[in-house]
């Protein structure tokens, strides 16, 4: 579909020819932008609730500035993970409005958006190392809208510092927790609410960690039933999903 065909569209809506929930669908699936080296689903925030994510990781500067020209072209948001300093610096020469988020290594470029939330998305931390991966997910459900809480630093060898959260825990609408190690901290706090946790293994700890595998595997194996579990240190996608769960509990 291209702009002739969606003036079109647009008009047979404003004359009753077609009703507006079917030119939603077919807007949904308009055709992506086509850059040799990358396809750009343009309208993904339409169809997903959320604009495409930059993953930078792999990608040459050029390329992470080509789709991020475009994106902003097209009037996206842009969050660009994994990115370093050199790729944020190419990024603000294309708007000023740049953010970047150095511990969890992300670049946000946000237009004027919906108030924050009422429900809390809060993370915690098993450990002070596991906070770049929370603050990947901070930065995640901040920039699609979720108000965000955190409390780092209270990992079951010492579960006094996380038992006397309880008042945090509770006000909390949904839960992530990251943690490294033996990975024992969510089916704690599983244990102890009723809302929703997601659980993130990270790659800190000692070889028989295995990067993050130990960690995985007992948050898998989680005696606390109904605790969702992540990739290993994949805090983009404990953000996006806790901040679809929060939106639930909005409308």
């Amino acid at each position: 579909m291209n702009k002739s065909d969606i003036l079109k569209l647009l008009q047979s809506v404003q004359t009753g020819k077609t009703d507006a929930e079917t030119a939603l669908k077919r807007l949904k699936h308009m055709p992506f932008e086509d850059m040799a080296y990358a396809h750009i689903d343009h309208h993904r925030n339409l169809r997903h609730g959320m604009p495409e994510v930059i993953y930078c990781e792999g990608k040459t500067l050029e390329q992470v500035v080509g789709i991020t020209k475009r994106m902003l072209r097209a009037g996206n948001d842009i969050l660009a993970t994994r990115a370093n300093e050199a790729v944020y610096k190419a990024v603000r020469k294309l708007d000023r409005r740049a953010v970047y988020h150095k511990a969890s290594r992300a670049i946000v470029i946000k237009h004027d958006g919906n108030k924050p939330t009422k429900g809390v998305v809060l993370i915690l931390t098993a450990g002070t190392s596991d906070i770049p991966v929370a603050e990947e997910a901070l930065v995640t459900a901040d920039m699609l809208g979720s108000t965000v809480q955190t409390v780092y630093d209270v990992g079951v060898a010492g579960i006094h510092r996380v038992l006397s959260k309880r008042d945090i825990l509770d006000a909390a609408r949904v839960i992530i927790v990251v943690a490294g190690m033996d990975g024992a901290l969510p089916s704690v706090v599983g244990g102890l609410v009723d809302k929703p946790v997601i659980a993130v293994p990270t790659s800190v700890g000692y070889g028989a960690g295995f990067q993050g595998l130990a960690p995985l595997l007992t948050m898998l194996n989680s005696c606390a039933s109904g605790i969702a579990v992540m990739n290993i240190d994949n805090g983009f996608g404990a953000g996006v999903l806790a901040h679809k769960i929060n939106s639930l509990g909005e409308r």
